[in-house]
């Protein structure tokens, strides 16, 4: 598919594994495993389930940490992928990073690819009001906020923004600071 304001065919693209299982060489510790040794009593076979469960909630309890730190969720992918050897969090626990966000209400008021373009737009009108004859920014600032009022748009029918939510250039430094 081609882009929006460009000649680019967008063909580059990162590859997902084949096996949508965690690997076998991660190891992440369970050191809240203790309370949960009743199940082995029961029987011993729940001793695995013990362990993952206590591993997926400790990937959920990093997750919510970065974020209380103010990082967006594609940089906590990042963080996790580099630092601590997570490739992809859905296959760890089973849900991706802004579902769990949402769950421990975490999540961002407004999308983070449409924060994004609003950074973007307020950046450009911080530089116009300094060059007021740049006329190829004011032409670029014009594609940004269409693209801005078009995933508005989109998240809008899908009910991720609210729908009284508008776009207002003189108070969208308010949004991204």
């Amino acid at each position: 598919m081609g882009r929006m304001h460009s000649r680019g065919k967008g063909i580059s693209s990162s590859a997902l594994p084949y096996k949508r299982t965690p690997p076998s060489w991660l190891k992440i510790s369970a050191p809240d495993v203790s309370y949960r040794f009743i199940s082995f009593l029961i029987a011993r076979r729940f001793v695995f389930l013990c362990l993952v469960d206590s591993s997926i909630r400790q990937v959920e309890e990093s997750i919510c940490k970065f974020a209380k730190k103010g990082l967006a969720p594609s940089q906590i992918g990042v963080i996790l992928r580099d630092s601590h050897g997570i490739a992809q969090v859905k296959s760890v626990t089973g849900s991706k990073i802004l579902r769990i966000l949402k769950g421990h209400g975490l999540a961002p008021e407004i999308p983070e690819d449409l924060y994004h373009l609003i950074k973007k737009a307020v950046a450009i009108r911080g530089h116009l009001a300094k060059n007021r004859k740049d006329k190829d920014s004011k032409f670029r600032l014009i594609l940004v906020e269409s693209r801005v009022h078009r995933l508005a748009r989109y998240y809008k029918r899908t009910k991720k923004l609210s729908p009284g939510w508008k776009y207002d250039s003189a108070t969208a430094s308010t949004l991204v600071a």
